[in-house]
């Protein structure tokens, strides 16, 4: 299967259906990360940092990793859960050369595209706000075996002794 996903599809599809239905692992590649807020109980917008605490505490792993330091709203909201503080279910790696946009879910599903996990981005602001963005929903496993690939491969780090960008890496990873 492969869908494409167009603007505010991102919300509805791949944020509401796919990444929230995470049951083993969730990996997130973003270039650009904020303070996104997304449909709760009882149609009360909540932090999608929440859902990522929920997922954890279900048991799910989360892995992000994205190119810059989020500002202070996401800092914020992220000190306000002490599952993504305290577990190790939780990574969080900071790599200036990130720019991919990918989303791996349990090893079955996986989301690429143009959308950085931000609000204009998912589609979760206005209409009239949100960027246009197109990506593609795939379950070939052969797909996700080569994304899972690339991304272990700079989740430990193996890019890190060659990279042209070290000097301003706030936190290499080797």
């Amino acid at each position: 299967m492969h869908e494409l996903i167009l603007n505010e599809a991102h919300y509805s599809r791949v944020i509401e259906q796919v990444l929230a239905g995470a049951e083993r692992f969730l990996w997130i590649a973003t270039a650009d990360i904020k303070d996104v807020h997304v449909e709760g109980p009882r149609g009360k917008f909540i932090p999608l940092l929440s859902v990522f605490a929920d997922l954890v505490l279900q048991g799910v792993e989360i892995r992000l990793i994205h190119a810059k330091e989020p500002g202070p709203a996401f800092r914020e909201d992220f000190d306000r859960f002490p599952a993504l503080i305290e577990s190790e279910r939780f990574e969080r790696i900071l790599c200036p050369r990130m720019h991919m946009k990918v989303i791996v879910v349990d090893g079955r599903m996986a989301y690429v595209g143009s959308a950085n996990l931000t609000g204009a981005g998912i589609g979760a602001k206005s209409p009239r706000r949100r960027n246009f963005e197109a990506g593609l929903l795939t379950d070939d496993p052969e797909v996700i075996e080569a994304l899972m690939g690339e991304l272990d491969t700079l989740y430990l780090g193996r890019y890190c002794h060659d990279c042209g960008r070290r000097d301003f890496c706030p936190d290499p990873i080797v």
